[in-house]
């Protein structure tokens, strides 16, 4: 069972994914700071919040709180949809840029070669199938 895990550890596979976990989570706070110091100020400019996580509706309590925490003190009861929005935002975000992270990888890759379906006739050089056993060109037997 040793030997097995050891394998198994040692798989190419195994090794590429911790490496994509530790990189996509560095990944994930460079996206953050890019929403957090970029975006959401621009947001900010145009809505006139620091974020969404502060928006809330008041479902049960007694009179208008100016914070999501001074409703939460208070005992009030509140639907947080600012969380929700604020974690849309960050999601297209973060989705948005892997998307063009995987576009540049994609156009640097080189493309895959065509898989072979065929082979010269050895009598008359015509492009046959590969599974062929006579050549439609010359007839010769393969």
């Amino acid at each position: 069972m040793l030997k097995e895990f050891r394998d198994f550890i040692a798989r190419g596979n195994v090794l590429d994914l911790a490496v994509a976990v530790v990189i996509g989570a560095a990944f994930g706070k460079i996206v953050t700071s890019f929403v957090n110091d970029l975006i959401m100020p621009i947001i900010a400019a145009i809505f006139g919040a620091r974020d969404f996580s502060d928006l809330f509706l008041v479902l049960k309590g007694t009179g208008p709180f100016a914070t999501l925490e001074a409703a939460k003190e208070a005992g009030a009861v509140t639907l947080n949809y600012g969380n929700l929005l604020q974690t849309i935002v960050d999601f297209l975000l973060v989705a948005f840029a892997i998307f063009l992270v995987v576009k540049a990888y994609n156009k640097m890759r080189p493309a895959p070669a065509a898989p072979v379906v065929t082979k010269p006739c050895p009598f008359c050089k015509t492009a046959i199938p590969l599974e062929a056993t006579r050549c439609p060109a010359c007839t010769s037997q393969l």
